[in-house]
């Protein structure tokens, strides 16, 4: 064997090897009485183990491969109570009553993260041999664990991982049930995985034999955190999907994908949805995007669609753009489109905007 074919198949068992202890070191704990075990030989008994003998509060948390993003996953009250000044989203307090996620953008001011992939910490809260609560956090968290237990597993296949939290979610479980909110904290999870099993999770998510509820949520993690695939998938909804309530989610979840393409579905949308609920949702959408792709589609409706309220509803659309684009846009509605609820609708609007242009318009019209 050549000496750089060694020196490569050195390195890449040194990349190898990072990844495994990457995913075995514990995330920053305080407060905890933490025992580490290896899951070598599979998630699913273990755990299945460890909840069945759990009678007293504890604490179980993996870490596995977290999608590409420059995002941190915190709780809602991280940023209030621990100074970020040290590149970390804040102290979350896991025993604290609220068990909401955070998602944000990284702070672009600090430091590029140069060390590989990063992790997305996996954390089930079980008492009286049940889960209660499922918790994500990026790795840059420091959690408080209140003094309870918390049992850290390494060596965690991130398959394993969304086949376990797909359990979760396919509970079955009542939206007023507390089983409810674990679902949708699973559901979360599974989606900023990185792994093609999540992909596939969450396309099973969005069958139409799915119930509505499941359907509408993972069509926001399909946009917020998929990428391509996720917009494939959303772009199926939009056109298959027979649920106009879920549908309606679809548009919001295109807005908030970074793929070119949702723009185009969006406006497909408001043109041919066969509801005009939808098709109002498109333009709403739209209006938040801006773009010459998002006037056009608005304008058009303005003139087209058969419905009042899509029309107005189009209006708003126009003055959520910029106002450089919207304001005279809405000025000509108001001077020109043969619908009078229109017309109005639009001068509501141009004396919302305390633009310039729009008190000129007025006192034009009042001239007269």
């Amino acid at each position: 064997m050549s000496m750089a074919r060694r020196i490569i198949l050195f390195v890449g068992a040194l990349s190898v090897l990072a990844v495994l202890l990457a995913g075995a070191q514990a995330p920053r704990l305080i407060n905890a009485k933490v025992e580490n075990r290896s899951v070598s030989t599979g998630l699913a008994r273990e755990f299945q183990a460890i909840v069945s003998s759990q009678e007293s509060p504890a604490w179980i948390g993996y870490a596995v491969p977290m999608i590409a993003g420059d995002r941190e996953i915190c709780c809602f009250d991280s940023h209030s109570d621990y100074a970020r000044s040290n590149g970390s989203c804040g102290r979350c307090r896991l025993e604290h009553t609220g068990d909401g996620m955070s998602i944000s953008n990284s702070d672009k001011q600090n430091p590029v993260r140069l060390e590989g992939p990063r992790r997305l910490l996996v954390l089930y809260r079980v008492e009286q041999k049940r889960v209660e609560k499922i918790r994500s956090f990026s790795e840059e968290c420091e959690l408080d664990a209140g003094g309870l237990p918390f049992l850290w597993l390494g060596d965690v296949r991130a398959s394993d991982s969304v086949a376990l939290l797909a359990s979760h979610v396919n509970s079955g479980a009542a939206p007023e049930d507390g089983k409810a909110r674990s679902a949708h904290q699973a559901l979360g999870a599974i989606a900023l995985t990185d792994d093609p099993s999540a992909d596939r999770a969450l396309e099973n998510f969005v069958a139409p034999e799915q119930p509505e509820e499941l359907r509408g949520k993972t069509a926001f993690w399909l946009g917020e955190t998929r990428g391509k695939a996720g917009y494939l998938l959303l772009e199926r909804m939009a056109r298959l999907d027979p649920s106009d309530r879920v549908r309606e989610k679809v548009t919001f979840a295109l807005s908030v994908s970074h793929e070119p393409e949702a723009v185009d579905a969006m406006i497909r949308m408001a043109k041919t949805d066969s509801s005009s609920r939808v098709r109002g949702q498109a333009l709403f959408w739209l209006g938040q995007k801006a773009g010459k792709k998002a006037e056009s589609a608005i304008t058009d409706a303005i003139e087209n669609d058969p419905e009042t309220d899509v029309k107005k509803k189009a209006v708003f659309a126009l003055s959520q753009l910029p106002k450089e684009e919207g304001v005279p846009l809405l000025i000509k509605v108001a001077r020109t489109n043969h619908n009078p609820a229109v017309r109005k609708q639009a001068m509501f609007w141009l004396g919302q905007s305390n633009d310039p242009r729009a008190l000129g318009f007025f006192e034009e019209i009042l001239a007269h």
